[in-house]
């Protein structure tokens, strides 16, 4: 058995090139980890799109219809910053069901990874922050109501605070919201996670990780959840466009191979998501997301998963 890692052709849909957001680096990412040896195109685990009820348990009804039929106002237009079409709604939907199916790979493998994922930004009602569905708040909702777990852990480690994490999931008491994000960057207003962990701009290697250490020493004892949702945003990097964080690469893979082997050490499931990342270098930031997977190969092999 491989480390299950999911993806489909859907991620990368035609895009404007000089857009701001990287839509063509889930692609590339899947280019880097086949031409690096990690995996082949015909062991990725390709998703089925997400039902809309099942997105319905974090989103409300009329916003997934208005999205899904290109219907957004000008002021949700704005906050999302992308542009609308049949082909990113399909790729939206698509990856939420991506999600999904590595948390369930996770839950029955000790580990999974997906190419893409972590759209915190995604509100009830309305998308920000180039975040349409917040599929971390779709998978905690549907796993503890059908009765899959009785405790979520999501572990944010994007550079920005999960603001639609943390109010979506606010008043569910067995979803515990955890962001580990960059004090001075967006979103200018912060929500309240059960734990925010704000840190300088400039913070590097060293300091961040033995943050990452601290923090799982203690929630993950404290909480014992059934699963971790890790978001493994590289735009910590030092070299990330939206980022003020000073981490290197190899700073990058300790910290995703010590997320990894924290949960699996205590014999909790932990599925990976890329979560965010920016550069008008491409490769390079396809790279930069493989770290997580390549991370995780080490891991799946030295665990004996």
């Amino acid at each position: 058995m491989s480390l299950p890692l999911i993806y489909h052709e859907d991620y990368s849909p035609d895009f404007p090139a000089d857009h701001r957001f990287p839509m063509d680096k889930f692609r590339l990412l899947r280019d880097h980890l086949i031409d690096s040896g990690l995996t082949t195109d015909a062991q990725l685990l390709r998703p089925e799109l997400c039902p809309n009820e099942i997105l319905a348990l974090a989103h409300d009804p009329s916003y997934i219809r208005r999205y899904m039929e290109g219907d957004l106002s000008r002021e949700d237009q704005r906050r999302l910053g992308l542009p609308w079409s049949e082909a990113l709604a399909r790729r939206t939907v698509r990856a939420v069901g991506g999600s999904l199916l590595t948390a369930e790979k996770a839950l029955e493998h000790g580990l999974a990874c997906h190419l893409a994922g972590g759209t915190h930004h995604a509100h009830y009602d309305y998308p920000a922050g180039f975040c349409i569905f917040n599929d971390l708040a779709v998978i905690s909702q549907y796993l503890l109501q059908s009765g899959r777990v009785s405790k979520v852990l999501i572990f944010d480690c994007d550079v920005h605070q999960g603001d639609g994490t943390a109010r979506i999931l606010a008043d569910t008491e067995d979803a515990i919201t955890v962001s580990l994000h960059c004090e001075k960057n967006f979103p200018a207003r912060k929500a309240h996670s059960d734990w925010d962990i704000p840190l300088a701009m400039g913070t590097g290697d060293e300091e961040y990780l033995n943050v990452v250490d601290d923090a799982l020493n203690y929630l993950l004892p404290f909480y014992k959840p059934d699963l971790v949702l890790y978001d493994a945003g590289v735009d910590v990097h030092q070299d990330d466009a939206l980022g003020y964080l000073k981490l290197t690469d190899a700073g990058v893979a300790a910290r995703d191979e010590a997320v990894l082997r924290h949960c699996l050490h205590r014999d909790i499931p932990v599925m990976g998501v890329i979560g965010g990342g920016y550069s008008k270098d491409r490769q390079a930031l396809a790279r930069r997301h493989g770290i997580l997977h390549h991370s995780a190969q080490k891991v799946w092999v030295s665990e004996g998963l």
